[in-house]
């Protein structure tokens, strides 16, 4: 086994950890989850507040520096409250899937589901994005972000319990219930980088 595994977390506000004093965002929760499970990794924080995916396609290239083993992708809420389209998002998503598989790197793809603002027609495109690029590219796949959050019944009762005031970003709380619904997924990432399959 090597001497640990050193994930890029490229992301918006959501992975940066928006609202929260550093130790208690996604980030840091992540990476102590995953350590408490015995494995060794350092997880970078690449989450820029209020990013877009194409802001993600410009800094993808220089964020994943040699060390990088893998990327976690979580982009688009943004593009989503901008109601961008969809089309656009998708090129920019697969221009950053394609940037990691130049550069060797295993990759999970976190989806984030459009709300129905835009129309049924607008989420049905936007949801798609996620599972069919991580597809083409070989990469793993999470369904949404905020899963661990609603459950099975996706209460949203239960859900606006662990956000902050805005609504939009997860607490404390929040944030460690999303990391354990999308750790055993890192887990993968993680099992795939000491495997060394893909590239």
């Amino acid at each position: 086994m090597q001497a640990g595994t050193t994930i890029l977390a490229l992301g918006d506000s959501l992975t940066q950890g928006y609202g929260l004093p550093v130790e208690e965002g996604f980030v840091p929760q992540l990476e102590a989850w995953l350590v408490a499970r015995g494995h060794e990794v350092s997880i970078v924080n690449g989450g820029v507040s209020g990013d877009t995916s194409r802001g993600g396609l410009g800094r993808v290239d220089w964020s994943l520096t040699p060390e990088i083993d893998a990327m976690i992708v979580t982009l688009g809420a943004n593009d989503i409250l901008r109601g961008l389209d969809p089309a656009e998002t998708r090129a920019n998503l697969d221009g950053i899937l394609e940037v990691g598989r130049s550069k060797g790197v295993e990759m999970l793809v976190i989806g984030i589901e459009a709300s129905l603002n835009f129309g049924a027609d607008y989420k049905a495109q936007y949801d798609a994005i996620y599972p069919e690029l991580a597809e083409r590219h070989g990469a793993l796949y999470q369904p949404n972000f905020f899963g661990g959050l609603t459950g099975e019944d996706e209460d949203l009762s239960k859900y606006l319990k662990y956000m902050q005031p805005d609504g939009i970003h997860p607490n404390a709380e929040g944030v460690g219930l999303i990391v354990e619904d999308i750790g055993p997924r890192v887990e993968e990432l993680i099992a795939r980088v000491e495997e060394g399959v893909g590239g």
